[in-house]
């Protein structure tokens, strides 16, 4: 909210999930990634680039899944861009389904998308799920893969479209076997699809420790760390699992690809006296993404 508020970036729907954050945070927290549950400059227009190719390739003729969507606000934007896919779907725990979907009842800037976007019958929300034609959100714990995909079948999963998944700073916080079988399940559940994961790497190095201890300290476990040693690590998990190709860039590679006329606006707004200390950061975090393509997408 900080970042976008400064001019890092737009999105006008933040403000109604969010509130404005009192401290100030220094510059290459907003421009890098450090507090978990942040979304930042660079992994907002890394994680975009590739969902915005998904749907360019597959004419919006797809679904996203959202894995772990908190309080993302892609859907609207995705809306405003005349981009969305032909259903958006986000799954997290109840206890933040039901927070999300109190803000969207109660902010007509959030409903009123919702419902230009719906046809059909009438629109089924509760305190846990909500689904329109082209938007669901769904309550449930992504650890159990056959309750995930019940529920989402429920609100019109279509497993032979185009799938893209999508999942940031999420799997981490599972076991390894955990996510295998997230992984797995989603692999085996759709012939055409791509899973796009963004969390930390080169976890094994003293940056790294650094990091997993100021987590601790806010009692914050990173439960599947061991898979964020390396980027071949992060590789090898989506190919083991199903996953015919994947790839894995550091934050900082992703930087270097970024528009730089954009990049030199975004450098000018905060003044960022410990370059070392971003670059550090940024070869802390990464982008995978993975695909299964029976059709040649």
């Amino acid at each position: 909210r900080f970042a976008v508020s400064v001019g890092y970036w737009k999105d006008p729907y933040l403000q109604y999930f969010v509130r404005q954050a009192k401290e100030r945070k220094a510059p290459e927290i907003n421009r890098g990634k450090w507090e978990w549950a942040q979304s930042y400059y660079a992994r907002v227009h890394g994680v975009s680039y590739l969902l915005k190719a998904f749907l360019k390739k597959t004419e919006c003729n797809c679904q996203i899944v959202n894995l772990g969507a908190g309080m993302d606000t892609l859907f609207w934007r995705l809306k405003d861009e005349n981009l969305l896919p032909r259903k958006y779907f986000e799954v997290d725990f109840p206890m933040i389904v039901a927070r999300k979907i109190h803000n969207i009842k109660s902010k007509p800037p959030l409903s009123k998308p919702i419902m230009e976007s719906h046809s059909g019958d009438s629109l089924l929300i509760d305190s846990h799920s909500l689904d329109s034609s082209r938007y669901s959100i769904v309550g449930a714990d992504l650890r159990f893969s056959a309750d995930l995909e019940e529920k989402l079948k429920k609100h019109n999963l279509d497993v032979h479209l185009p799938t893209l998944l999508v999942a940031e700073c999420v799997l981490v916080y599972m076991t390894p076997q955990q996510s295998a079988n997230l992984l797995k399940w989603a692999a085996s559940t759709f012939p055409v699809a791509m899973f796009v994961n963004y969390e930390q790497v080169n976890m094994t190095d003293r940056f790294g420790q650094i990091m997993i201890e100021n987590l601790q300290r806010r009692q914050c476990n990173l439960a599947g760390v061991e898979v964020c040693r390396s980027l071949d690590s992060q590789r090898e998990r989506l190919l083991l699992n199903g996953w015919e190709t994947a790839r894995a860039i550091d934050m900082m590679k992703v930087y270097s690809f970024l528009p730089q006329a954009d990049v030199k606006r975004i450098e000018a707004l905060e003044f960022l006296d410990e370059k070392e200390l971003f670059e550090q950061l940024m070869q802390h975090y990464c982008i995978c993404w993975a695909s299964k393509d029976s059709s040649n997408l």
